[in-house]
């Protein structure tokens, strides 16, 4: 695919109430305050523009943010209420809408994490289901090779409104919480428009047309379902236990973050297709060198555990504090392709090193930038067992291909910068071991994977 990137590199800055004072000088660089002392108080805010051009999806424009109320600073570096807001758009009809809220000081010793997110993605990726056995052949997408079928081979449209609640109180003491939430997702599916992201274009540089995509190949062979095939509706229950020790939340040196979720769907719910799934996550921090240098690792077990799930709802990981796509790509195995290892049973984790190699004080606010470096790996562990027309014999050469399946690695680095202890916005860079998922990756956004 041809790529042009123009994104501005990670724009951090914050405001408060008494942040102006006279004779000052805001550009003045403090590199031997006390940390320790240091306390934030009212309101302050990071942002992370960001402009990027696709050939195939178009001119992307939009931008993050996230608001922290610390009020007269009793609780920091907690913050007593968080806003997120994150908007782009692109030019051929991509895009994200999406605000999150989360605060333990609105309801009494209750904290709620509130979503509220809008997808619409023209080419979302799609590999076929449960990982290395889905065959993936990168020539059907590279132009002017022998076997070339389309960019858009792997992709598919996707449309997905998400609202979610989710409440914590405790259970025992302050460190184990209960954990109780309910999720809505609905769900728009469709081949790509190849008619929408070839307008404006030349001749030379249009995609071919009435071409049968994978998505398209897989509800004809009958491995996506008709009932399945444009999406549908889902309302989720969680229920779960929370095991937290960590110094912060956004950036920990120490402590143990663990948590056992149980997602229901049942059909009386509404849901076309009722199903159960464990999620099962822990992480741990330890400081290696004081404030400076940390070692931090995440792994999680999420099975199935009764039901029928539909294909579109495979490709997400689940944790207390929000719902991601699948495994692969820039939230869970970075350098691997987006969605690349999805099935019903799903094992996956992280080591990353995290290096402060700055602390100082700049425009009244504590501000930090660290180096990290990363391994991650995921497989599947159960197979999402789907059928299809084994009578067609593209269909039956076309799963004969696929391999048995194994670790998915992928290593990487990056930097990071925070914002009064929060405010954590990064560049990662990643790489694949096995070029069967994919070569590499390069992400920017915000906060910490774990």
């Amino acid at each position: 695919m041809k790529n042009i990137f123009l994104t501005f590199l990670p724009v951090i800055f914050g405001l408060c109430g008494t942040c102006c004072v006279f004779g000052h000088n805001p550009y003045a660089v403090d590199s031997s305050y006390d940390s320790a002392s240091f306390v934030k108080t009212g309101l302050t805010f990071g942002a992370l523009p960001a402009v990027a051009f696709d050939t195939d999806i178009g001119f992307k424009y939009g931008a993050l943010t996230n608001f922290y109320l610390f009020g007269n600073g009793s609780t920091y570096p907690q913050y007593l209420h968080s806003f997120y807001l994150e908007w782009n758009h692109t030019t051929k009809g991509s895009g994200l809408w999406q605000f999150i809220y989360d605060s333990k000081y609105l309801i009494p010793n209750i904290r709620i994490t509130a979503e509220t997110s809008y997808f619409t993605e023209q080419a979302l990726d799609f590999y076929g289901f449960n990982g290395y056995r889905a065959w993936y052949q990168p020539d059907f997408e590279r132009e002017g090779h022998a076997d070339y079928i389309s960019r858009m081979f792997y992709r598919h449209e996707r449309r997905m409104l998400r609202i979610r609640a989710d409440f914590q109180g405790n259970a025992v003491g302050r460190r184990l919480r209960w954990m109780a939430g309910l999720e809505y997702n609905g769900f728009k599916i469709a081949t790509v428009d190849i008619d929408r992201l070839n307008r404006g274009r030349n001749e030379n540089d249009k995609l071919p047309e009435n071409t049968p995509l994978l998505y398209d190949k897989f509800v004809e062979w009958g491995a996506i379902p008709d009932v399945q095939k444009n999406g549908g509706k889902h309302y989720l229950f969680k229920f779960g236990l929370v095991y937290d020790t960590r110094d912060n939340e956004p950036n920990p040196m120490r402590g143990v973050w663990s948590e056992i979720l149980l997602l229901t769907a049942p059909t009386w719910l509404g849901n076309r297709t009722g199903f159960a799934k464990l999620a099962i996550t822990h992480r741990q921090y330890f400081t290696l060198s004081e404030e400076t240098l940390s070692l931090a690792y995440r792994v999680s077990y999420q099975p199935k555990i009764g039901g029928t799930m539909p294909f579109y709802m495979l490709p997400y990981i689940y944790n207390t504090n929000i719902t991601r796509d699948g495994l692969g790509g820039a939230k869970t195995l970075r350098g691997i392709l987006r969605n690349r290892v999805v099935g019903e049973d799903i094992f996956y984790g992280n080591v990353e090193l995290r290096w402060k190699f700055l602390r100082t004080l700049l425009w009244n606010q504590h501000l930090y930038f660290a180096l990290s470096a990363f391994t991650d790996f995921g497989q599947v562990v159960g197979n999402y067992a789907f059928v299809y027309d084994t009578g067609n014999a593209e269909a039956r050469e076309w799963f004969a291909r696929g391999e048995g399946e194994s670790l998915h690695l992928s290593y990487g680095g990056g930097i990071s910068g925070a914002l009064n202890h929060n405010f954590v916005a990064h560049i990662n860079y990643g790489r694949a071991v096995d070029s069967r998922d994919g070569k590499s990756g390069l992400y920017i956004g915000l906060n910490y994977l774990f």
